[in-house]
This record gives structure tokens, C-alpha cells and sequence, in this order.
């Protein structure tokens, strides 16, 4: 951690500087201390949102703590990370496009399976996470196969421990519709990408995600035996635990939220970044591409392209739980 404690490594409650004091950080300026465990700096703070939503954040956080996501059965070393990682195409195009030698945050790291896999590209990862049982896990893989450019910290995305403009890349993928304040998580995750930096952030869409809430529905008043409505959880060529672990992410979760393609626009303008593009698309009939080049920007659809795409996610959204994906790009 004394690269990270030199470079990006702040007090999480008022952004001052940090001293290391008997295996411990204190900051310099409030004078708080913050523990590091089995190697793992805590730094998890309350949110300043109100009772309610500390609520919500403490029972998303239990709900990982016991179902840690997404599970590591059936990796056993790099060579099957990779391998299972780069089957998933976008994870592949990612690690293939974002530059060796890149900073980069997975906030929402979960067990770290993302951050684990882009460090071994000669990147400099830090992955983020509330769950402690899921950061062990993310430890654990990577001491035991000596991934030194991933580096992981507890922390509260809405009180980050990290410095402003600090990441080339900031990815929040899957998480922040578990937050009981998604568009403040943004705001404050998007001051740690530097002038030119990207965010790529992943969503459940509003309309996509329909397929899946009818789902849940017949889950719960049949008790869950019809399972075999979600392929992903009767798969038989993956483990049990990683079926369970996904159906449990899918149905079970006490927490979500679900969010449009206009909506993260919004985000980006008040943040000042710039739309570069959003898987799906948001011109019709432009498919997904193997080939596509994340980081380039494509052209922004017009609200009536864009309703069109709403209205194929309903059809659609079946695949992969109604996700979405946009990227933007900070300007100043």
C-alpha cells in the first residue's frame, strides 16, 4: 500500500492527507484513524445522508457480506481467470482497449474478479468495496498469485478514500442501483476520474429490467421452483454456488433501482463529461460489435432513436438481467 498511501490514499471523512501511526492511517487534519486488517485498510465511514439511507446502505451490505458476488468456484489460478473473464466479450474488449500502465477504480469491486484481471496487464487497479467477506475473497486470489498491481481498500463510495483526479479510468459496473442515492454516488465517484479520464458505468435499465421483475414475482409465490425461467440459474456448465450466487444477486437482493439512458446523460452534463458511447447502443440497428472501440466516441441518437431502443430493451432485456452500460468522458 505505500504506493497508494504516497499517491492517492486520503481521509475518506475530510479528504486530508494520511500518516501511517502504529499499522494504522491517522489523518493529518481531523486526526482520525482508520485500521488495517489481515493487510485490508478499513476505511468505511457512515454516510452523511440521513438514518434511512445509511438503512439501505447497511442492508445491501449484509446481504453481500452473505452471499459475496460473484463467486470464485471453478477459478483456481490467472490462467482460468482469464479464461473465464475474457468469454464475457465486453470484459475482453475492456482488457484488450484500456491502456497498460492505466490507473484504474472498480468501485463495487465485489470479490475483485474485474480488478484482479485488468491488473495483470501491467495496470494499476484499486478496487473498492464495503463487504469485507468479498474483499478477503479479492485478497486472497490475489496474494496467492502474486498480483501486485491490485490493490484493494474498503470504503464507502459516497465517502471516498481516494483523491480527486486521480484515475484514468473509473468503472462502477453493477452497483450504484444498489446505493440509496445513485445519481449523488456518481457525482462524487466522477471527481476521482482526471480531466481526459473516462467513467463506465453499468446499470439496471428501466424498461429492460421488466422481464426480470416479473421473474421475481413468480419466484416468490412459488417459492422459487421455477427456476429454470432464468437460464443463468439452471446452467448446467457452471458450479452450484455461482448459479446461487447469481440468482441470489438477481431476485434476492433487498435493494435496486432502475435508471434510463436520458437519465445518465443528465449525469454526465453535471458532471462535465461527454457522452462517448452506451451498450446497447442508442441508434437503432446498430448491433454490438466485437470490434467496437469503447473509448471513441459514437453518435448520440435522438429521443426518438433513443425511445425505439427503450422500447427493444423490454423485448430483450431478458438477456443478462435488463443491463445497460454508458461511457463518458471528463472534459475538465
Amino acid at each position: 500500500m505505500a504506493l497508494l498511501l504516497s499517491d492517492i490514499l486520503c481521509c475518506p471523512a475530510c479528504q486530508g492527507n494520511l500518516d501511517i501511526y502504529r499499522q494504522s492511517y491517522r489523518c493529518a487534519i481531523c486526526g482520525r484513524s482508520f485500521g488495517v486488517v489481515d493487510g485490508l485498510p478499513q476505511f468505511l465511514v457512515p454516510s452523511d445522508l440521513g438514518t434511512g439511507e445509511n438503512e439501505v446502505m447497511e442492508t445491501v451490505r449484509m446481504f453481500y457480506e452473505e452471499t459475496p458476488f460473484p463467486s470464485y468456484e471453478d477459478i483456481e489460478d490467472v490462467a482460468s481467470l482469464m479464461e473465464k473473464t475474457r468469454r464475457s466479450v465486453f470484459a475482453k474488449m475492456l482488457n484488450d482497449q484500456v491502456p497498460f500502465g492505466a490507473r484504474v477504480l472498480d468501485a463495487g469491486c465485489g470479490t475483485g474478479q474485474m480488478t484482479n484481471y485488468l491488473s495483470i496487464a501491467s495496470r494499476e487497479v484499486v478496487g473498492a468495496d464495503m463487504c469485507l467477506n468479498s474483499l478477503r475473497l479479492a485478497m486472497d486470489f490475489r496474494d496467492a498469485h502474486c498480483l501486485d498491481r491490485a490493490h484493494f481498500v474498503q470504503m464507502n463510495l459516497f465517502h471516498p478514500c481516494l483523491k480527486s483526479g486521480t484515475f484514468d479510468l473509473v468503472i462502477s459496473n453493477g452497483v450504484l442501483h444498489h446505493t440509496n442515492n445513485p445519481s449523488k454516488a456518481f457525482h462524487v465517484l466522477s471527481r476521482l476520474v482526471r480531466p481526459g479520464g473516462y467513467f463506465l458505468v453499468g446499470l439496471y435499465h428501466r424498461y429492460g429490467r421488466l422481464a426480470t421483475d416479473v421473474r421475481r414475482q413468480i419466484f416468490r409465490l412459488t417459492n422459487d421452483r421455477l427456476k429454470w425461467l432464468d437460464r443463468r440459474a439452471t446452467a448446467i456448465n457452471v458450479g452450484e454456488v455461482r448459479r446461487e450466487t447469481w440468482f441470489r444477486d438477481q431476485y434476492k437482493n433487498p435493494h435496486e433501482s432502475k435508471h434510463t439512458v436520458e437519465e445518465v446523460l443528465e449525469w454526465f452534463e453535471d458532471s462535465d463529461f461527454s457522452f462517448v458511447r452506451s451498450i446497447p447502443g442508442t441508434v437503432p440497428f446498430h448491433p454490438f460489435d466485437s470490434d467496437m472501440r469503447l473509448f471513441e466516441p459514437d453518435r448520440l441518437g435522438n429521443r426518438f432513436e433513443r425511445s425505439l431502443i427503450n422500447s427493444k430493451m423490454v423485448l430483450s432485456g431478458h438477456r443478462e438481467g435488463g443491463f445497460f452500460i454508458m461511457i463518458g468522458k471528463r472534459e475538465k
